[in-house]
């Protein structure tokens, strides 16, 4: 049996020198940045450090979106549509015919209103040439009474011939009387046919389509061959020789600004510069609203804001809709 000592004994921990030497390198290449990423460090600040020396650290009065006045060009009549010659993003001049709607339909109702129309003038003729005569009996019978009267003045006629002819003369005045009534409501007649036909031919007008406004497609919403109904939208076109800049300044603005004003435009010119147009305002909104969302930051797109436009001149075309821009307040002289 083996008998356990209650002894003290001393733990020895033998430690590696070289092992310690490892763990102290590797805790000081965690702590050490790389020539490579103090490089790119460096490179970042510089480009920094670019920017805000060609922005000259300063802001703009105010940013917003470029828009064009579009106009959406819909249909004027109903029915198949036989030409459509329209293309997004080709030039249409003011004038130019781009389509054309069935019209079959209504040139059979135009003929048919030209038809009547030339019935309701041969019923016209009629009632003349019966009014004409009934007007020569009428002359006669009174030319008869005359006579008569005289006559009965001298007791050469009798009281007898003298009512038969007074009565021929009213029977005939009633006669001219009841054709000028039916000659009248002819003529109305013919007064709404002839109403009735303009509108058809109005109608047949509309239905050549006719570009109102010089200007660049958008848009395109219809095809040939395809049936339209009053109202349907069919392209939609805008003139972009000349874009609305939209911004917003903030009350404390408003009396930098008015009418008519000129301000200098800034836009993209490449990835750090910008380029300066001139730009004049056309329109201050009356009321403030918040801002839009695509305006900046959510903390100021809760600010009361004041719409602005701002005319562009856009000869050369790089001006696009939907284009970031921004303005400053600047007095036209200054604006190079």
């Amino acid at each position: 049996m083996k008998h356990h000592l209650a002894t003290n004994k001393r733990v020895h921990i033998m430690i590696n020198p070289n092992k310690m030497i490892k763990q102290r390198s590797l805790q000081q290449n965690r702590n050490r940045v790389s020539p490579t990423s103090l490089k790119a460090l460096a490179a970042g600040i510089c480009m920094l450090v670019v920017f805000v020396g060609c922005s000259g650290g300063e802001k703009s009065d105010a940013y917003g979106q470029f828009e064009a006045e579009e106009v959406t060009i819909s249909a004027e009549g109903s029915g198949v549509l036989k030409e459509f010659i329209v293309e997004e993003g080709e030039h249409i001049s003011q004038g130019q015919r781009v389509g054309i709607i069935d019209t079959v339909q209504l040139n059979l109702k135009k003929k048919e209103l030209e038809a009547a129309i030339q019935s309701v003038h041969t019923n016209i003729d009629k009632l003349n040439a019966q009014a004409a005569v009934y007007k020569e009996q009428l002359e006669t019978a009174k030319t008869n009474l005359e006579r008569l009267q005289a006559l009965r003045k001298g007791k050469a006629a009798t009281q007898q011939q003298m009512d038969k002819a007074e009565g021929q003369v009213k029977v005939l005045q009633k006669q001219v009387h009841s054709v000028e009534v039916q000659k009248r409501s002819v003529y109305a007649e013919l007064e709404t046919m002839k109403i009735r036909i303009d509108q058809v031919e109005e109608q047949i007008s509309r239905a050549t389509i006719t570009n109102p406004i010089d200007g660049i497609v958008l848009s395109s919403f219809a095809e040939p061959n395809e049936l339209v109904s009053v109202g349907k939208p069919l392209y939609q076109i805008a003139q972009l020789n000349e874009l609305i800049l939209r911004v917003y300044i903030s009350g404390a603005q408003l009396a930098e600004l008015s009418l008519g004003e000129e301000v200098e435009v800034l836009i993209d010119k490449d990835a750090v510069a910008n380029e300066s147009l001139k730009g004049t305002v056309s329109w201050i909104a009356s009321e403030a609203e918040f801002t839009p969302q695509m305006i900046q930051t959510k903390e100021e797109r809760v600010t009361q804001v004041y719409a602005v436009k701002v005319r562009v001149s856009n000869p050369e075309g790089k001006l696009k809709i939907g284009m970031p821009g921004e303005i400053n307040f600047m007095a036209s002289g200054q604006i190079q």
